[in-house]
């Protein structure tokens, strides 16, 4: 069978390499994809928003499964295009509907789900320019840090947190009023701070049955110590050391259960992955949002530890069989270390000659924003290469990955060192 992956960042090139282990499939296509995905798949240079491209592809290739990487294609509705096309409806599309991927593209949408359906979340309101002086109001009865959440998709960008009343009263303006955030930020949630450690629970769904995926926690600030800027990740752990089987099963029956039965009474037929992102507090589960997609660069920790056929799931899913398949992880722990450009998160040079991964043995070295030209890799974008290792503990997967990195260089180039030292 030929499969497509829409997308072009570490997550799909981690979804290329795991599905080509599989048996069933002849060829795989990744679009627009990355230097790495274009030594094991077929690179296509399309938008994976442009959904007519998208067709063209699937009908002249005989692509007969869509994985989607990244939310924007769901939230634009790739899955429903395909459903009411004559020629693409019968092809499976990995990947909620519409209705599904407001989960992530509406901050509001999600917090009212969690809250009709009874799904633990920090207290919350909506807030837009005609209610401003509520809005105002409302931060009045939090304790500080506020957290303000632009309602839209904002490029990982659209949540605040602020120690200051002052401050986030202003920030509130500067939102809903002045669109700091353009559309995305048109309607902002705000909502009291949740205390505790943050750690991502995976579940891949077909509408009626699930199976819940190896925890991990990602890195976002750019500097060590948990420091400085939020970037799109440095670095992930799996599993979770505190996530033990008690926590698990608490996420299990007070989060998963409750979302997919709410999913399944607000006549949501949902196929694809729920990225649940939790607070641990003192042992209980509370949602802080959810994403419609695997996140990045957790996926490149979660997947190198599942051992069953990944294509094979992703059948399940499509035809609403996924309690038949087997499905089973290493105890292993995975370990992935992002190396990125620098100045990233805010301006870097981008077409840095990457010299050194291919002597890379004991990791997986997963290519992020990288391309090919005159048989040369480059760097095109802020995150480049995730580095993931598997070891019996978190410090001999992370001595794996530290070690392989120092073969690998380009000019500027920047990454944690302290990835996962804080769960040692």
């Amino acid at each position: 069978m030929n499969v497509l992956i829409l997308g072009s960042g570490g997550r799909e090139h981690a979804f290329a390499i795991k599905l080509l282990e599989s048996k069933k499939i002849n060829q795989l296509f990744v679009a627009p994809g990355n230097a790495g995905t274009d030594k094991i798949a077929i690179n296509i240079h399309i938008n994976p928003t442009d959904f007519l491209a998208v067709k063209n592809i699937v009908l002249e290739n005989q692509i007969k499964m869509v994985v989607v990487g990244p939310e924007a294609p769901l939230v634009d509705g790739v899955h429903d295009f395909f459903l009411a096309d004559d020629e693409l409806k019968n092809i499976p599309v990995i990947g909620p509907k519409k209705d599904g991927a407001l989960l992530e593209g509406s901050k509001d949408f999600s917090k009212q789900f969690m809250q009709k359906h009874g799904v633990p979340t920090a207290r919350y309101q909506s807030f837009t320019k005609d209610n401003l002086e509520e809005g105002f109001a409302f931060l009045e009865t939090l304790e500080p840090p506020f957290v303000l959440k632009a309602d839209g998709l904002a490029a990982g960008k659209g949540v605040l947190i602020l120690n200051s009343l002052k401050e986030a009263k202003e920030e509130l303006k500067e939102m809903v009023s002045n669109q700091k955030f353009g559309d995305a930020s048109s309607t902002v949630v705000i909502e009291e701070f949740l205390q505790g450690i943050e750690l991502s629970v995976f579940v891949l769904t077909d509408g009626k049955n699930y199976k819940i995926l190896p925890s991990a926690k990602d890195y976002k600030r750019i500097g060590e110590g948990d420091v400085g800027l939020n970037t799109g990740g440095m670095g992930a752990i799996s599993p979770v050391p505190f996530a033990d089987k008690s926590f698990l099963d608490k996420v299990e029956e007070l989060v998963v259960k409750p979302t997919i039965t709410g999913l399944q009474k607000d006549g949501i037929d949902y196929r694809g992955f729920i990225f649940i992102g939790l607070m641990n507090d003192n042992g209980n589960p509370s949602v802080v949002e959810y994403n419609v997609r695997m996140g990045d660069p957790e996926t490149e920790v979660v997947l190198p530890r599942i051992e069953s056929d990944l294509f094979d799931l992703f059948e399940g899913v499509a035809n609403q069989t996924l309690h038949e398949k087997s499905f089973s992880v290493t105890d292993k722990t995975a370990t992935t270390v992002m190396l990125v450009s620098g100045g990233y998160p805010e301006a870097y040079e981008k077409n840095k000659v990457i010299t050194g991964f291919d002597a890379v043995k004991d990791s997986l070295v997963f290519h992020a924003g990288t391309k090919i030209e005159n048989d040369k890799v480059l760097t095109n974008g802020g995150r480049v290469m995730a580095i993931t290792s598997l070891g019996n503990s978190i410090e001999e997967a992370l001595e794996k990955s530290y070690k392989s990195i120092n073969n690998i260089s380009f000019e500027k180039m920047n990454y944690r060192k302290d990835i996962g030292f804080d769960l040692i």
